[in-house]
């Protein structure tokens, strides 16, 4: 069942609104409270930053700048947007297919570490880092083979992907990078998959990058001392309740680091999804229940072009009911019959859950649906038969 303060914002969104209820809530103690979890667990030489391409909502944000050690761009907008939002916070800029004008962008806002994706890319820093008269410190996103360790759900590298360099092209990329001297090479960045529910791959995941981090080390006679290993740890949308286990992954994770040899490399976590999912919530008010052909829908105030997370994920998202505080009288009901929960979209495709058991619900209750404050809002297709907008609705001191 949701918390007793998700449940009273969701009443109250009801006595304000003439229209019915649409809307996102967001739990900010809840996300603060999670994210000084992760940080309190790292180990002593890790640090934690938040991948703003989750969730870059400016209350989430700020909730978090205490918390983390900085932040993550993907684009010149989320650069411009955190620069606005977080003017004292570390920055970093990664993503492939960056634009000259955002890596100008990146080197006159002064951030802390820009990641470059490839051979071409290293010239054309150099390029405009010259001509700005600025240095520029990078890490080489790199592309390693993955050995026997096993894929996710969803991977950006291991295999043929547009992200980071292939590692036989180091060699070029080192030798390029002696005739860069406005840029600076700090160390490398691994990030081969998504989406990781089991600790005990993401720290065998772990085990290959600082081996191939010593190695290229001991290889090239590099100085390098910092690694980034991306994020990548995933939201059990199926079963929520099945959660990756950051503290026993971050004990485990500091026993690796020892016998790595690891202590005095600095080692970057840049998490999106597993810091912000959980504080989110999607609630839509039920506006019919139908029979079509023998199955039931139950049709509800907004839809996937608010919430296309379970399109984007193709799973049925967990949901809970939440019962209208004063019923209305003579609408439809439904009673331990399965339905699929639908939005109000003109396609067959506005789906969030398929044939769920609904135990009691009727027009007017609430479905809300936990596990979207990542990858949510800002994914959707928004303006999709220009419906209005949800309402944002931010908890704050409880």
């Amino acid at each position: 069942m949701p918390q007793h303060n998700i449940t009273e914002a969701v009443q109250q969104l009801a006595k304000r609104s003439e229209q019915g209820v649409c809307a996102y809530i967001y739990d900010l103690p809840s996300l603060s409270q999670h994210a000084s979890m992760m940080v309190d667990a790292l180990p002593p030489n890790c640090q934690l930053f938040y991948a703003a391409k989750a969730n870059p909502k400016a209350e989430v944000l700020q909730s978090l700048a205490p918390i983390v050690d900085g932040f993550e761009a993907a684009s010149g907008g989320e650069l411009s947007w955190l620069k606005e939002q977080l003017p004292e916070q570390d920055l970093i800029f990664g993503g492939p297919g960056k634009l000259d004008s955002e890596i100008e962008l990146a080197i006159h806002y002064g951030i802390e570490l820009l990641h470059v994706e490839s051979l071409y890319e290293i010239r054309r820093v150099q390029s405009i880092a010259e001509r700005l008269g600025s240095k520029v410190n990078i890490l080489l996103r790199m592309n390693i083979p993955i050995g026997n360790i096993g894929t996710t759900k969803l991977a950006m590298g291991g295999k043929a992907t547009p992200f980071g360099i292939d590692s036989a092209q180091l060699p070029d990329a080192l030798s390029l990078l002696k005739n860069c001297p406005n840029i600076i090479l700090k160390g490398f960045h691994f990030h081969l998959m998504s989406h990781q529910l089991c600790r005990h791959k993401h720290l065998r995941l772990m085990s290959l990058y600082f081996a191939t981090f010593k190695r290229w080390q001991a290889e090239y006679a590099l100085t390098v001392e910092q690694l980034n290993v991306g994020g990548g740890i995933g939201i059990n949308y199926q079963n929520p309740a099945e959660v990756f286990e950051w503290r026993a992954f971050c004990d485990e994770l500091e026993t690796l680091i020892t016998l790595n040899k690891m202590q005095n490399t600095q080692i970057r976590f840049e998490c999106g999804r597993f810091v912000s999912a959980g504080c989110g919530y999607y609630c839509m008010e039920v506006i019919d229940i139908k029979q079509n052909h023998g199955e039931y829908f139950v049709v509800a105030k907004g839809g996937t072009h608010h919430f296309r997370t379970p399109a984007a994920q193709n799973h049925d998202h967990p949901f809970e009911v939440i019962k209208r505080r004063t019923p209305l009288l003579d609408v439809p009901t439904l009673k331990n019959k399965k339905a699929t929960l639908v939005g109000q979209l003109c396609t067959p495709k506005d789906i969030l859950a398929k044939s769920q058991l609904l135990t009691d619900i009727a027009v007017g209750d609430y479905l809300l649906f936990g596990q979207a404050g990542a990858y949510a809002w800002n994914i959707s297709h928004q303006n999709f038969l220009m419906h209005s907008k949800p309402d944002m609705v931010f908890l704050r001191q409880r």
